[in-house]
């Protein structure tokens, strides 16, 4: 069984929409990044960037300790190669698949990110038009290469929906907090409504609902803590 140390953002998203398309079993054990579980001595074990997702397979292949494993790409690679779904293992087939799983986890994920982060910001931290700008326009750009890849083929690795479109889909979800105008994109929404129609990225997106709490609802001082604590990280000392 695979336990996922999850919280419902995108990046912890990617792994159950993965978990629901495979059809095995797994239990979610949430970190709740805004009470700052991810900087609990036995979390930090499990990944020392201290950030979510997590994976532990209580039954790994070929027996043994549970096996734990971090960074959400490295952890649908794990899952589909065991599961022998969603991963072509191909010479040529794989590393187009492993390709767009390095391009989301290096591009995709940070620059929207940041892009969602200053866009939310505002001006409460003095002038952010600069970082909003560029981070918008570097999601744009990102929106470009899904476009144009996509204009020839159905799926990012080719004819086959892989752990590759499973990956990138719920970045792109929010794409109007990003500043970005989706029928710019044709070939990007024709891929994202087939993927958002699969029954099993329904469940898988859906995971964790009950557990996110809209800040914007919050006291503007549990605000300010939750962005100290999110926002404004150091490096954690030599215990």
């Amino acid at each position: 069984m695979y336990e996922i140390f999850y919280w419902p953002t995108p990046n912890g998203k990617k792994v159950t929409i993965l978990l629901e398309e495979c059809g095995v079993e797994y239990k979610i054990t949430p970190v709740n990044i805004q009470k700052g579980d991810q900087f609990n001595k036995d979390f930090l074990k499990k990944n020392p960037n201290h950030r979510m997702p997590v994976m532990v397979d209580h039954k790994p292949k070929g027996g043994g300790a549970p096996f734990s494993v971090f960074e959400s790409g490295a952890m649908m690679m794990y899952i589909a190669e065991k599961e022998g779904k969603f991963w072509p293992q191909e010479m040529r087939a794989k590393y187009e698949v492993i390709q767009w799983v390095m391009w989301q986890m290096a591009n995709q994920g940070p620059k929207l990110g940041e892009c969602g982060h200053f866009r939310r910001l505002g001006d409460r931290e003095g002038n952010q038009s600069y970082a909003v700008n560029r981070f918008t326009d570097e999601a744009n750009r990102l929106y470009g290469v899904l476009n144009n890849r996509l204009a020839d083929r159905s799926w990012l690795a080719g004819n086959e929906y892989t752990i590759a479109d499973m990956i990138c889909y719920p970045w792109t979800v929010n794409h109007k907090g990003q500043g970005q105008d989706i029928e710019e994109f044709r070939y990007v929404k024709r891929w994202a409504e087939a993927i958002a129609k699969r029954p099993a990225v329904v469940k898988g997106m859906a995971v964790g609902a009950d557990l996110s709490t809209d800040v914007t609802k919050l006291p503007p001082e549990e605000q300010a803590r939750i962005r100290k604590l999110l926002y404004n990280q150091r490096a954690i000392p030599v215990a």
